[in-house]
């Protein structure tokens, strides 16, 4: 029996802290894990620029509320959804992707939480567990099953480097390069592809 582990943003929806950049106009929020793979180093800045700027977590989820899902995205899980159970497995937060994630299906959704305090400002985050990609990826295999891996960034790596397939999915020009022994899709046709030669259909 199959699973699959999908990343949220960069692979089924766009990159949620660039959309916060540009909605805001704060130029430096527009680093994300496709840049910096500290993840702790990433979020205690991102905390500290929302800060400095008086940004609520209210104030982002109405941003993200306008969000849609990459085109394509919804119709591709659909497919997969008859070859494959889906877990969707993100280094994002429960605050954020919900929304999202019901708009692409409702599927099962591991990511970490948010803090805030009374003013509902994001004073830290709270990890679901370290490496918890990877962690899962590894479980999942221990269980039985076979897992396929679909990520875009660094923190993706390990899970993909644990799955029994790993595969980059419009990966930036840094991790396709330094992580070449994975196949490089562009197109949710393609991915099918690469599923549908795994799956032997």
């Amino acid at each position: 029996m199959f699973v699959t582990c999908l990343d949220l943003e960069g692979v089924l929806i766009p990159e949620i802290w660039i959309n916060i950049a540009e909605y805001t106009k704060i130029e430096n929020l527009k680093l994300t894990t496709r840049d910096e793979p500290d993840y702790d180093k990433l979020m205690k800045r991102r905390i500290k620029i929302l800060n400095e700027n008086d940004i609520s977590l209210n104030q982002i989820q109405k941003i993200i509320k306008g969000m849609s899902p990459l085109p394509g995205s919804k119709e591709f899980l659909r497919w997969l959804h008859n070859y494959s159970e889906i877990l969707i497995l993100t280094d994002s937060f429960i605050e954020f992707a919900k929304p999202v994630v019901r708009a692409l299906g409702d599927y099962t959704l591991f990511c970490h939480n948010l803090e805030t305090d009374e003013e509902g400002k994001i004073t830290n985050y709270s990890l679901r567990l370290q490496n918890m990609k990877k962690i899962t990826t590894r479980k999942l295999k221990e269980m039985n099953f076979n897992v396929i891996a679909v990520g875009d960034s660094y923190n993706d790596i390990e899970m993909l480097k644990e799955a029994d397939f790993g595969i980059l999915f419009r990966p930036p020009k840094n991790v396709s390069e330094e992580f070449s022994q994975f196949p490089i899709v562009t197109e949710y046709l393609e991915l099918k592809d690469q599923i549908k030669r795994i799956l032997e259909i």
